[in-house]
């Protein structure tokens, strides 16, 4: 693992307007469209736990992926990709919900359906869940379960469709569409998820709105980092045994810390070198499973962010 290979910050003083995401640092441009750049911030309970060589860079691979296998079902933000860690996007008004998609009860986050059925909860984002069922049990259908859109560090809430109406968040077009969009754009992940031996276990959607009202899929869309993703072999065997299925995204990493501490509430351990290369070495292969193809980092530059600097001179001021 090199150091000199690890995107932690990418401040770039020459392009304007920047927000400063937990993962994604973002420009926008006088021409309407945004520069957003992964890095390889890992965050978890709303916190940066640490940074993983090649995450961003797989996390912009793997969304381009699945923008582009998903592009007849909705519009996406997507306009350019400059640089491996780097797409040029639509500037959008991003809708303050955030879709969440769950095909089984599963999690460790304090929004979970499984942290909430674990503390007696049934009655959740408008629904009700039945007595008796088992950790990481396969639903009897995908759910949505809404969130707040937390921005600048904030905690996401639960919502519920009636609550997203009530309090205005989206109007009943909006709720109707990014509902509709999100069942189609998950079932057509769990099929293609299928088709490389994996469970697409949940997923989170962000959309936004363009300057016409039109409804996009932004920010990015099943990559280990919005998505659980089970190995399917294996799955029957470890659901019957009571264990945690083995996963390929950043959920080990959660459960790694949750079994040491409450993150909520208490100082989060340090994470050792080992997980950290354990994790690079799993989004690589949720990206190479996932899409089918071989990962090859782009080590041009003496670092990441000199390549991408040199990429994206030309979208200087």
């Amino acid at each position: 693992m090199s150091l000199s290979r690890i995107l932690s910050d990418a401040f770039i003083p020459e392009l304007p307007n920047r927000y400063n995401g937990k993962v994604r640092e973002n420009y926008d441009l006088p021409d309407g469209s945004r520069i957003i750049i992964a890095t390889d911030r890992l965050s978890a309970f709303d916190l940066i736990l640490t940074a993983i060589p090649f995450k961003g860079e797989v996390l912009t691979q793997t969304a381009r992926y699945w923008f582009e296998e998903t592009a007849d079902i909705c519009p996406n933000h997507v306009l350019a990709y400059p640089d491996p860690n780097v797409v040029i996007g639509k500037r959008l008004d991003i809708l303050p919900v955030e879709i969440v998609v769950r095909g089984y009860l599963a999690g460790t986050t304090s929004t979970s359906i499984l942290t909430k059925y674990r503390k007696g909860e049934r009655e959740m984002y408008g629904m009700r869940l039945p007595d008796g069922m088992r950790d990481n049990e396969k639903l009897p259908q995908a759910i949505i379960t809404p969130t707040s859109k937390a921005f600048d560090g904030g905690h996401d809430e639960p919502l519920s469709g009636e609550a997203i109406l009530s309090q205005g968040l989206l109007s009943e077009e909006q709720w109707e569409t990014v509902s509709r969009y999100a069942l189609v754009l998950f079932a057509r992940g769990q099929a293609r998820a299928a088709e490389r031996g994996l469970i697409l276990v949940d997923t989170k959607y962000e959309f936004g709105t363009d300057k016409d009202g039109t409804t996009i899929l932004a920010d990015e869309i099943h990559t280990p980092d919005s998505s659980r993703y089970w190995n399917a072999d294996g799955y029957e065997a470890s659901f019957a045994a009571g264990t945690r299925p083995a996963s390929l995204d950043k959920d080990f990493v959660r459960a790694w810390v949750a079994a040491r501490c409450d993150p909520y509430k208490d100082p989060i351990p340090a994470i050792p070198d080992e997980l950290v290369d354990q994790t690079s070495k799993v989004y690589i292969e949720a990206y190479e499973t996932i899409t089918g193809r071989s990962f090859a980092p782009d080590l041009s530059g003496a670092t990441v962010l000199d390549r991408i600097r040199t990429n994206l001179r030309p979208y200087f001021s």
